[in-house]
Order: structure tokens, then sequence, then C-alpha cells
């Protein structure tokens, strides 16, 4: 049988439900019916409360990176894809030109149909209407594609992005060199016509300070010879002594356009990120030329944002700014051309040295200098600039080395990414900016995967996001949607992405082509649910670790934090030097910035990138001594009473740095320790503890929340980055939380897949400090509430809960507490109150393990058109579970699989047994219907529902539907793309069990 399915039209209906599992909380893995565990159904005090959670606004749902052919688009189908957004149940996207599949670039008619251009406008404001009835948010990039770029500049505009090129000539002492001046090593890039000498020098050269790739030259030497330059020609003699080098510095425009370009015509060039000019452009561009009367009206009733990617400006020589030598001199007090040779790059490596140290110090003051400059005229200058037209600024503020920490304290919004980021330390640099601003959203770019294209699971985006939430972030750019269609494309439509480089690309393409879209809403629920409790309140940390150097995207971590700390449950973040005269950056009860993240401590070590030494501004360090002064505990990594200033220091700037240091040693709160092993007893001593306890070393990875009357932890068990080997395993252990608001409060789990809230039966208090039990699967999550009883809509009140057990499961249900077994026995629970009582547990029946399958299956095959799919059924019968290519019917079949099969229970089945359904793997997404009731969500990474109240004695109807991502059809459909690459594992593989329980009242 065959049908047709448009991929312009797929919708799904939206659901808000969802499941999830801390084993020994007693939590119901499908909607709860009135037998099972008490969840709460009311909203409550201070908008916090079972509705709030359950069904999370748009405003917090998981967005789209939209990928657009620049202007080829059609209005109508611009709407369309916005409503398949909404019905998917997602919060938004952000509408970007990219199109690096597409090799021949005449096809997109930039002319006509460019980024910017009458098309391009009709659909922006196409997408801002239909998204403002439907609720969803549209963000803009600044530019086609990245780095932000305009049309109209040239490469050799003041605008535009500039590189200082260099040119060297060697000579030996006592020779004569007469000539034009050395040109620049590498010609300039294609457009680039003019280039100004900027300087000329001399330097002796050092063999003791040259390494592997840079010359050492002797500081002392160095001889500025510009003024000698005459009709661009120089005559000088070199000094008899050693070996020497002459060095011209070209200042020339580094010629560089946006990604996979042209996007415009004319065609767009990136533009100078760190002077005033570069950002003028951009702004006056948008003015002048977009902003038309109705697009300004739309942007500013949507309220959305501007947003920038990753900052990779990529030169031959060294990223450059004409005002950078006059910006040296007042932050530093001294000239920036002696110390050039220092700096210089050629395809971004470094060329001449001087002394180590006196090296380390000069590039830390020259990066600091851009830092400066980047932060003050571009992201500065461009978020003030989206205020005054209602927007916001949301960038990913890396890609050179500034400081991206204080970038996120700007910024409204900072955004990390999982292709880039090494680790989790890179989310909590950016976290560390946002939450001492005062700022709630920390954005990731998920979802991006290397050679992934088509095959991505979500299972492994699941994987990958778990740790990233820990780590700081709570909202999610899907990477990505993209646009139906482009001129010359094939099935299934336009891909950004895909090919790429005549394989398959990176990143994915949601939507209505993908057969996984069917259950899209399900992972729309849960990350939106995930992202409401994360974006509540306050964000908390343990301690703050201070940088001296705010890069991000190295993957560089804290000394014992990161290996040591987190595994016991320890959380910290990242600050660097600005962000301590930030407002909040003050002391109080012992803790910095007590209204933020309330950090308990304060931790210093030597500069990782800078061979670890110990370093501080002495303004820092000034700082520092404030903080500790106010009670602040500090604790020092490493040899701080012999410290360095991390530039090169003023007179009596050393002196005075370690004076500073001398006074901030003795106090009595003060720490200094010369082994990362000793660092957990510092803290110790000094009294300071994590918010949570594990009871021995775990992968569980944790967040902490606060809003006026909750305390929310995020828990998961997630690996500290992707490529973590060997992969985690499944953890079953005792977790304390401790309770930082004030009031009573009872623990309650909240399950981010059904959005149900259940009060908590079983667990220990100890002051203010809840001690349970979590089970978690490799990259499964769950989330505690510490919070007064009712908060939730519950009813339990003040009744005795259970303290310890033999019972595989306590719960509260509407008849009191019950406990909840697998086998017969009786059990013993001990009470709150001190009483202990046994209950008897009947007869439990057997496991169920069904031994064969009726399978249809949609078979998704390639249309009369690129955007249209082909439908072919099948239908088979299954004695045994395998993967669809080990079927031959199924061997490069995509789609749709429905397994239906029949569970006999027996005679004496009773309406207190109940069972859980094991779906074992599955690949990739489901949904379950038991005797014609569709279930919850099913928990993508840990496929386990209770579905006891569905079950009846006999014969009981099992469906579980199946969808998978495209990639098997598309290695036969597009084989010169896909051909090879491997077959995916798709459908139910199990194994399926149906477990029973029997569940009876205490006492």
């Amino acid at each position: 049988m065959r049908e047709s399915i448009s991929g312009r039209g797929g919708v799904t209906r939206r659901s808000v439900l969802a499941a999830g599992l801390v084993a020994g909380a007693s939590v119901p893995l499908g909607p709860a019916p009135p037998s099972a565990a008490v969840p709460g159904s009311a909203t409550g005090g201070r908008g916090v409360g079972a509705e709030w959670f359950a069904a999370p606004p748009r405003s917090v749902r998981p967005r789209f990176r939209w990928w657009w052919p620049d202007g080829l688009v059609d209005p109508d189908e611009v709407a369309r894809e916005i409503d398949q957004m909404a019905d998917a149940g997602f919060g938004g996207a952000e509408i970007a030109a990219v199109h690096h599949s597409v090799r021949d670039k005449s096809v997109l008619d930039t002319a006509h149909h460019g980024w910017g251009s009458r098309p391009w406008r009709a659909g922006v404001e196409a997408a801002l209407r239909r998204a403002a009835r439907r609720g969803l948010t549209v963000d803009l990039t600044l530019g086609p594609a990245w780095p932000a770029a305009v049309p109209g500049i040239t490469p050799d505009d003041e605008a535009a992005v500039q590189e200082l090129a260099h040119g060297r000539a060697q000579l030996t002492g006592g020779a004569t060199f007469s000539g034009p001046v050395p040109p620049p090593v590498h010609e300039a890039a294609p457009g680039v016509r003019r280039q100004h000498l900027l300087a000329v020098q001399a330097a002796r050269v050092d063999p003791a300070h040259s390494t592997r790739r840079e010359t050492g030259l002797d500081l002392a030497t160095v001889e500025d010879l510009t003024r000698r330059v005459t009709d661009g020609a120089l005559t000088w003699t070199a000094p008899p002594d050693g070996q020497w080098v002459l060095i011209s510095y070209w200042r020339r425009g580094s010629g560089q356009q946006p990604e996979s370009g042209p996007h415009s015509s004319p065609a767009a060039f990136v533009v100078d990120h760190f002077s005033p000019a570069g950002t003028a452009a951009i702004t006056e561009y948008w003015e002048s030329r977009l902003l038309t009367p109705s697009l300004r009206r739309l942007l500013r009733a949507a309220g959305g944002a501007f947003f920038e990617d990753s900052i990779e400006l990529e030169t031959d020589g060294l990223q450059w700014t004409p005002r950078l030598p006059e910006a040296f001199e007042k932050h530093t007090g001294r000239p920036l051309l002696p110390y050039l040779p220092a700096v210089v790059l050629d395809n971004g490596n470094q060329v001449f040295a001087f002394e180590a140290q006196l090296t380390r110090q000069i590039r830390h003051d020259f990066w600091e200098t851009v830092s400066g400059l980047f932060n003050r005229h571009h992201v500065r200058a461009l978020r003030d600039w989206a205020h005054s037209l209602g927007m916001a600024l949301r960038a990913q503020p890396y890609g050179l080395p500034t400081d991206a920490i204080a970038s996120a304290a700007i910024l409204d919004v900072a955004e990390g990414e999982s292709l880039g980021f090494k680790n989790l330390d890179d989310h909590r640099c950016l976290a560390g900016g946002r939450d001492m601003a005062g700022h709630t959203v920390l954005s990731c770019e998920a979802g991006a995967y290397n050679g992934s294209a088509y095959g991505t699971t979500w299972d492994r985006f699941l994987r990958t996001m778990g740790g990233a939430y820990a780590a700081g972030v709570n909202q999610t750019v899907l990477h990505g949607f993209s646009y139906a269609t482009a001129p010359g494309v094939s099935w299934p439509g336009f891909a950004a992405f895909s090919p790429y480089g005549g394989a398959p690309g990176y990143g994915e393409s949601w939507g209505p082509r993908q057969p996984t879209w069917r259950h899209a809403d399900d992972i729309a629920g849960y990350l939106g649910r995930v992202h409401r409790v994360l974006q509540a309140g306050t964000a908390r940390a343990d301690v703050a670790v201070f940088r001296q150097t705010g890069y991000t995207a190295t993957g560089i971590g804290a000394s014992w934090f990161t290996s040591t700390g987190v595994p016991l449950g320890w959380t910290h973040q990242f600050l660097s030097g600005p962000l301590l005269g930030l407002p909040g950056a003050v002391v109080s009860g012992g803790r910095l910035a007590p209204e933020g993240p309330a950090y308990k401590a304060l931790f210093v070590e030597g500069d990782f990138f800078h061979g670890s030494t110990p370093t501080l501004a002495e303004a820092d360090a000034r700082r520092v001594l404030d903080l500790a002064t106010a009670g602040l505990p500090v604790v020092l990594l490493g040899a701080f009473d012999q410290a360095l200033t991390p530039g090169v220091p003023g007179d009596g700037g050393t002196e005075r740095l370690r004076e500073v240091l001398t006074r901030l040693l003795a106090l009595p709160h003060v720490r200094r320790v010369t082994d990362r092993a000793a660092v957990g007893d510092a803290l110790a001593q000094l009294g300071v503890t994590p918010d949570v306890r594990y009871a021995t070393t775990s992968t569980l990875l944790n967040a902490h929340r606060v809003t006026e009357d909750v305390d929310f932890y995020y828990l998961c068990n997630g690996k500290h980055a992707e490529t973590v080997r060997p992969p985690v395993a499944a953890i079953d252990h005792e977790v304390t939380l401790r309770r930082t608001v004030r009031g009573t409060a009872v623990p309650y789990l909240l399950d981010p897949w059904t959005g149900e809230v259940v009060r908590l039966a079983r667990y220990t208090e100890d002051d203010g400090r809840f001690t349970l039990r979590v089970a978690l699967q490799p990259g499964q999550a769950a989330i505690v509430a510490l919070g007064r009883p009712g908060l939730f809509g519950d009813r339990v009140g003040r009744r005795a809960h259970a303290v310890a057990g033999d019972a595989d499961e306590v719960l509260f249900t509407p008849d009191g507490l019950a406990v909840r077994a697998g086998r017969a026995g009786t059990y013993t629970t001990r009470l709150s109150h001190g009483r202990t009582v046994t209950t008897r547990i009947a007869a439990v029946p057997a496991p169920v393990v069904p031994d064969r399958w009726q399978l249809d299956v949609e078979d998704w095959r390639p249309g009369d058109g690129p955007t249209r799919t082909e439908v072919v059924r099948h239908t088979l019968t299954l004695g045994t579970l395998l993967p669809w290519p080990q079927i031959p019917e199924l061997a490069d079949v995509s789609g749709i699989g429905r397994y239906r099969t029949t569970l006999t229970l027996p005679p004496d089945w009773t309406a207190g047994h109940g069972a859980l359904l094991e779906l074992g793997q599955v690949g990739d997404t489901c949904r379950v219907t038991l005797n014609g009731s569709r279930l919850g969500p099913v928990d993508r990474l840990h496929p386990v529902l209770d579905v006891g109240p569905w079950l009846r004695r006999g014969d009981n109807t099992l469906e579980v539907e199946v969808a998978t991502p495209l990639l098997n059809r598309l290695r036969v459909a597009v084989p010169d793309v896909f051909g090879g690459v491997a077959r995916q594992a798709y459908g139910l593989l199990g194994p399926v069990r149906l477990v029973p329980y029997a569940q009876a009242r205490v006492g």
C-alpha cells in the first residue's frame, strides 16, 4: 500500500505528558490514576505549583535554529513551518541564513533573494506575524551566517574586520639591509587593495628564548626603524654581534566574509568587532535598509532577540583594529610597539618570543586590551542598540582569547554550544557571568554532531544535554530546523549542512520530514519542564573559581573541583576580574553575591592558560582581600606568597601585589595549600560544605535553584564531556540535599516527562538536610523540590513518612502510606515518628514475556518532489524482536513501526496488583498504548512505565509505536552522500517484559 506525506504539512498533536524515575521514591511512570501515588493537582503559593510545572509556557520551551536559503523563502511556507514548530510543542526559532549544502550559490539568486532583500524581509514579517498568533518567539541573526557581517562595506573600509600581517628579513651582525620594506609573509586576501605600514623594527635574535615554533628575541635590542622608511624602502645596518631580524607590520583588511557566502548582493563582509565603526556598520545597515516601519512594530511587539554566533575571526595574521595601540597604552600605561613581536601571529601561531615570563605577561596585557574593546564597543554597544528596539541580545561570546566570562555578564543571554564546548566547565564559565550579573538564561546551541545528519537520535541528544543543564544551561536552541526547499535539492528537502563536503553533515534537520517528529512534542514537553525549573528563582553554586584569564570553549577545568569535587556533589562556577566589580559582588553572612549564586567560598589557583603560574592583578587581589575581610572563605592553591602579576608589572607592582596577598593570607578564614588534593580538607577546615552530598563518589551531577519558598534540585546521571570514556553506568545510592529556604519543607519528585509532581514517602531529615535514594540510568534526570506541605496540591499534610524499609518502594496513596514489592513476603517499614510496622504482600505473578508480535511499518521513501514522502506499508509477524536491518523486508527502512502483542494475566490478578512495562532497547522514540489507552510519554533513557492501573485479568492488548531517524532510507535513496554510513538499529529491540508487583497499605 502506498500513500504520500508532504514535508510541508506534517502536524502533530501537542502533549504535555512525560515520564522519569527515581527508584525508591515511588514514582508512577505513566499518567497517575486514582489508585497510584498521590500527585499534585493545584498551583501552589507564589506561582510555583503542579500546573506551573506540568504545562510550561512557550517562553521556556526549546527553540530551533531555523536555517533559510537567504531570502529564497515563501511567506506561506514560513508560516506553515512556524505552525509545525508550535504544534510540536516548541517555543520559537532563530532565523539564520545558512546553506553550506548548496554548492552552486548562483541558484540562490542573491541579487533578488539574498539576505536582507525584500523577499527576506517579507519572510521575516510572515514569521513574526504567525509566531505572534501561536505564542512563539522569533530571534534574528545580526547578519547572514557568521561572524557578524553586513553588505555594502568593502575589505578596505574602516568598519571591516582587520588584521596585522608581518614581514621579516634575517641579517647577520654587521650586514646591511637596503631595499623595499619586507612585505607580508602572506598575500592579502582577494578584494583587499590597500595595506598600511604600521611599523618596522629590528631586534637581535636570542636563542635562549627560542622554541620549536618561536624565534627568541632580546627585548632590550628592539629598535623602531619606522622613521627611516622612505618611499617604502629602508636602509639599515645591523650591529656587529649576533643574528638580527627585521620585522615589518602591515595593517589591512582580512577580507573575511560570512560562512558559505555569498549571501547578498553586494556581498557582505565581516565587521571589525573591536571598534565603534564596526558596530555602527551593523546598526546603520539595519536602521537604514532593513527596519521598515512594519518590521519595527513586529519586532518590538515580539520582544525577541538579535543573535550573534561564536566569534570566528579567521585571519592569516593578528586580529587588529586601528586604535588598538592607543587602547593598549591607556590600559597598561605603556606603549604597545616595543612588545609587538611577542603577540604577532602567523596562521594562529606565535612567531616571536622574549623571556618566557615577560612574554606571558605581554600577551596577557594585549588580549585583555582586546577583550575590553570587544566588550565595550561590540557587545555592550549592540546590546544597548537592541534594547532601543525593544529586543534583547543573545550571543556566543567566545572564539577569540577574550574574557567571555565578562561578556556573559553584559549580554542579556549568553549562549554556549554542545559541539564546540569540550566539557561542562565551558558552560560553567558563562554561567558565572550570567549569575553574577543577575541574568536568568544561559542558552545552548544543542545537538550538532559531525557526520550525523539524519542519524541523530533523541537519546544521544538527551545524554549530551543532561550534563549541560547541571552546569547551568537552561535554554535549548536545537541545531536545527531547515527551511523546506531550495533550488536543486533532492528528497527529503533542503538541509543547511547536508551534504557537507560530499558527505553527511553535522547538525540535524528536524521537522515533519523526520519520522521521529511524530513524537517530538514528548521531547518538547520534557525540555520545557526542565527549563521551567532551571529558570525559576536564582541559581546557587557552592564555590566561585577565580580565572585570571576568562577564556571559554577551552575544556580547561578547575583543580580538585572538576575531577574530585563534582563526583562528591560540589558545584562551582568561574569568575573573572571584571565580575568582582559588579554591584552584586558583595559579601553577607559569609556568602559572595548573596542575592545571586551565594557562593560559600572563593577558590584561586594558578593561571591554567599560562603554565599554572600563581598570578593576580593588584586590583583583583585588593578586591579579594576586601571580600575575605568581609567574611568570605578563600582557598588559594599554589605559591601565592610569591605571586606575580598576570600582565607586565609597573614600578613596584609585584611588591605591592605580594604585600596585599600577605595581608590576605593572614586572615583566619583564608587557607593556602600547595597540593590540589588538599583543597577539600581546606574547605572542611573553613566549615564550607556542599548543598548536595553523595554517599560515595558518583557520576551524578546536580544543579540547585532557589525561589522564595522552594529549593529545586536537578539531578542527572551524566558525564563531564561528550567524549568521556568509559561510558557512564547506572547509579543507585543515597543523596543528601540541603534545604536553604526558611520554613518547613517536605520533598517532592517532579517528573519532567509526565509533568506530574509526587510527594516522596521515604526519606530522612536531619537539620534541614533531606536524604533519599536516587537510581538513574546513564543520562537520565530527575528533579526534586523541597517545599512546604501542600505546595504542589498534595493532600498528604504532615502524615508520617518512611525513613527505612525493605520493600521495593514506599508511597503515599489516597488510602495512606503503602509499600510495593515484586515478590511475596512480609516487609518492615520504620516510620518517621519512630514506629516500626510490618506489611504482608501476597503472591505476585511471574513476569510476562511476549513471544509473538504483529508489526505494521510505514516505510518512508522519496516521493514525487523534494518535500514529499511516499509511504509503503509492510505487515510482519515476529517471534523474536530484531533490529530492522536484520529483517530482510526492513533492512533499509526508516519510518514508523507499530508493534502489537497480547499480555495474558492470571485469574488471581487483583486490584492490589500492578506491573512495570520494561521496553528494553528502542530505536528511536516510542509511545505506548495499553487496552486502547495511550499512556504517558516514555523516558527515552529509561523506557519503563508503570502500567498497573490499565491492566486487567486475562488478555491485555499492548501496542508500542516506534519512530526512527531517516538515515537507513537515505543510505539507498541518496547513496553518493549517505551510502558509506553504517545502518542504524531501528525498532523495538527489547527485551520487553511485564514485571508484576503487589501493593499494600502500611499498618
